[in-house]
């Protein structure tokens, strides 16, 4: 997979946040990809039992199918989230580094629906504009690569961008 910058001279807002939310996807997956599935589901940090690779990936999963697709583009999907508290977080015997970056991009995806938008646009839930959403899930996706960061470096040492 190839992660790149977005454009240094970028004159398009539009054009230049969707570069962002690419590059921060790329370094989630990047996060994930080549642990183990003991390694991706353990939880590293004491204090946040539900905070592991696969449950950010997982979780992530979701940010984009309610925020991207749904509230966004309006698509007719099922949400990820059912249920209080967020039950993304849980994992499922079958989740695996594989299973979930392939859910993640898949829902990638999906989310090219919002593209098509105009940016000032009234999302589909007709309380926020397309330009709101795509800025809440940017922010969302880069704080929980920061967790991935971390929970990379605790599970086999591995750092980087």
């Amino acid at each position: 997979m190839t992660r790149t910058w977005p454009e240094k001279l970028a004159t398009d807002e539009g054009t230049l946040a969707w570069e962002f939310l690419d590059f921060l996807r790329k370094t989630a997956v990047l996060k994930v990809d080549g642990l183990t599935r003991d390694q991706a589901a353990a939880a590293l940090i004491a204090t946040s039992p539900k905070l592991t690779a696969l449950g950010l990936l997982k979780h992530l999963t979701a940010v984009e199918r309610y925020w991207l697709c749904i509230a966004g583009a309006g698509l007719d999907l099922p949400s990820l989230w059912k249920g209080d508290p967020d039950p993304s977080w849980n994992l499922e015997d079958d989740d695996t580094p594989a299973s979930l970056i392939q859910a993640y991009r898949e829902e990638w995806a999906n989310a090219e629906a919002l593209k098509k938008l105009d940016p000032d646009a009234t999302a589909a839930d007709g309380e926020r504009t397309v330009r709101w959403i795509l800025a809440h899930v940017a922010q969302e996706t880069a704080r929980h690569v920061g967790h991935l960061d971390l929970l990379r470096e605790l599970a086999d040492g591995q750092t980087g961008e």
